[in-house]
């Protein structure tokens, strides 16, 4: 993102969520890290006046410098201190055992 220009919570997210070493977007112990739009809530992303700050489930065996830089990478130059919160890290095993269209463990 250029500086200057409005951020969109929409475009983090989908930028995030497409990274190798995010299996998801994260919203806190308590749900705080969240975006509130008309009529709806984008979890994982939230945009304050003093910075953004993107809470994400990492992807094993990735480690927690190659996730919060990817993560910043993916959003791009902006002009306000991008935080990144890794509230978990999905497990090689549960990643190759969860069900692509439900998200649910295969039987």
């Amino acid at each position: 993102m250029t500086p200057g220009v409005e951020i969109d919570a929409d475009r983090i997210a989908l930028a995030v969520t497409a990274l190798p070493h995010v299996a998801g977007l994260h919203s806190g112990r308590f749900g705080e890290i969240a975006t509130l739009l008309p009529g709806r809530r984008i979890a994982g992303v939230r945009i304050r006046p003093g910075g953004i700050t993107i809470g994400v489930t990492g992807r094993y065996p990735a480690t927690v410098t190659e996730i919060g830089d990817g993560v910043r990478a993916a959003i791009g130059p902006v002009d306000h201190p991008v935080h990144v919160h890794i509230g978990d890290v999905a497990p090689a095993a549960a990643i190759a055992c969860l069900d692509t269209t439900s998200g649910l463990p295969r039987p």
